[in-house]
């Protein structure tokens, strides 16, 4: 699961890069606003799938 995960973010991490030579090129701050919040869903993506790998993994060596 872990390598679509990355793939997603790659192409999430391209697309805000893309958006902020845009910004810099057109002089638009909304589209680095745009850039810098895609990048930090891809980081938080990221966050959110390690944490809840270590929370299912210590949820499953519990005793019933």
């Amino acid at each position: 699961m872990l390598v679509p995960i990355l793939i997603f973010d790659v192409a999430l991490v391209a697309w805000s890069l893309h958006l902020m030579q845009q910004a810099v090129v057109e002089q638009e701050f909304s589209l680095m606003l745009a850039g810098t919040l895609v990048a930090l869903a891809a980081a938080a993506m990221l966050v959110v799938y390690f944490l809840m790998g270590h929370c299912l993994s210590y949820l499953s060596q519990l005793p019933y």
